[in-house]
């Protein structure tokens, strides 16, 4: 992201040069290019801005950094256990005085008239009205804008490899392209879908440079006990066709927003285990309108094989979690309806 964000400042004259040539009706910004209202305001230009988180976690987020002390309205997606504190830090570190992050925040009030977001009334109606309240635009929810699912020919081995199991018996995992899972982390997981009994595809990732293979940060003879059951990808798998793949009946997921969005899309319910940033409070808000349950952890945050297990089996498997199953399918049929 860093680098991202160093690019997209570096791109400065050429982006005016280009405002300047095209003279357009509209110009829509990215949150991180804070810069483009001013730029476009020199040249009589509106300008936009569409942000990609959730609605919820923004709406939580301002409200902090607004009305320190007062309660949040929406008691429903208060963090539960140590992410409290973890995200009242974000918070913090966000929007703190002469914090290089401050510059969003104030194209955030530059964006003109109206602010659009990747989400839908279905989803966020009322993170979206306060919103509205908090920054004194009309939010426009412009989603849920996901990946298209494509031609399987491309990813044949990992669609094959689903081909063979039955309607809604495997669960995706996938902590996203940004996080890395600890070494311990990594061994709960695995034993965790190990002790659960059901179909997966997991993605593993390691950080650039990272000389660990798979197999040695997996427990000591997990491929073997799990066979034909599980299947390991290394760093990348295609996620919006695993999705929509009817024998994919649950998501392991850190509650990347886009993931989120993605899921739900498909009417799959999520597996919630968040790790950072906005990601505690999109685990609150999917488990609040009942489309997943999140894996408890213990007191100073370490994940649980045994949660993990549980919650696996709750909601791909467990009569229990025929609600949840039932809801996210009406989910994803409401969106596509629309």
């Amino acid at each position: 992201m860093p680098a991202l964000k160093s690019a997209f400042n570096n791109s400065v004259p050429q982006f005016s040069a280009i405002l300047k040539s095209l003279n357009p009706d509209l110009v829509i910004y990215d949150y991180n290019q804070p810069w483009v209202p001013t730029i476009a305001a020199e040249l009589n230009i509106p300008a936009v801005e569409f942000l990609t988180p959730g609605a919820a976690m923004c709406s939580l987020s301002l409200h902090r950094y607004n009305k320190p002390g007062v309660e949040f309205p929406f008691p429903e997606i208060q963090l539960k256990g140590f992410f409290q504190t973890r995200f009242r830090r974000v918070v913090e570190e966000t929007f703190r005085e002469g914090n290089a992050v401050q510059g969003p925040l104030t194209a955030m009030g530059k964006s003109f008239k109206i602010i659009l977001f990747n989400t839908c009334r279905e989803l966020e109606g009322k993170y979206v009205d306060y919103l509205s309240i908090l920054t004194g635009k009309k939010i426009v929810p412009v989603g849920p804008l996901v990946q298209e699912v494509v031609n399987k020919t491309e990813e044949t081995e990992v669609l094959d490899w689903l081909d063979k199991k039955s309607d809604s018996s495997t669960v995706f995992v996938s902590f996203g392209s940004e996080f890395f899972l600890s070494k311990e982390e990594i061994q709960e997981v695995a034993h965790g879908l190990e002790t659960s009994g059901v179909n997966f595809i997991w993605v593993v990732r390691f950080p650039v440079g990272e000389t660990t293979r798979v197999a040695e940060a997996l427990p000591k003879g997990f491929l073997d006990r799990v066979g034909k059951r599980g299947l390991i990808v290394e760093g990348w798998a295609p996620q919006a066709q695993i999705l929509a793949h009817s024998s994919t009946g649950g998501f392991v997921s850190h509650c990347g927003w886009n993931s989120v969005l993605e899921s739900l899309n498909f009417g799959v319910p999520i597996i919630a285990m968040p790790m950072q940033l906005d990601q505690p409070p999109n685990a609150r808000l999917v488990e609040e309108l009942g489309v997943a349950v999140e894996v408890e952890r213990e007191e100073d945050g370490r994940l649980s094989r045994h949660e993990i297990a549980k919650v696996i089996r709750k909601v791909v498997v467990e009569e229990s979690g025929e609600g949840i199953r039932v809801k996210a399918k009406e989910f994803s049929n409401n969106v596509q309806l629309r």
